[in-house]
């Protein structure tokens, strides 16, 4: 968690999720950390991880039954939706920003091509 952002505990949270799912950290029908247990974990107010919980379930990513816990709901398919989704977003701000910097196609490719073996070695946030 950012606790120096703008952006609200809650939506980072939810995000936090949606990116664990998309990485494949987190699988359909697996069981997520409890409420509870999040808001230990994170050092996060319980209420906001029960904000967060609740739009996750209205988005359709967790289904949470009741004595059992909480579960993700999405499908492979929604999964990959959510990945190429996300990517075409991606895409088209590296685009509209390199063509802003007045890089062409073959230099933006080169950097990414540079940039990508460096990214593989870092360790990101996961659930």
């Amino acid at each position: 968690m950012d606790f120096d952002t703008t952006i609200p505990i809650y939506l980072q949270i939810i995000d936090m999720h949606k990116r664990a799912l998309m990485a494949g950290e987190l699988k359909p029908g697996e069981k997520i950390l409890s409420q509870r247990d999040f808001a230990e974990r994170y050092n996060v107010n319980p209420n906001t991880v029960q904000r967060a919980y609740r739009e996750m379930e209205a988005l359709g990513l967790v289904q949470t039954l009741r004595g059992q816990g909480t579960f993700v709901a999405v499908t492979e398919e929604m999964l990959e939706t959510m990945r190429t989704e996300t990517a075409h977003n991606i895409l088209q701000q590296f685009v509209q920003k390199m063509k802003t910097l007045g890089f062409t196609l073959e230099q933006s490719l080169k950097l990414v091509e540079e940039a990508w073996p460096k990214e593989e070695e870092k360790n990101y946030d996961s659930i």
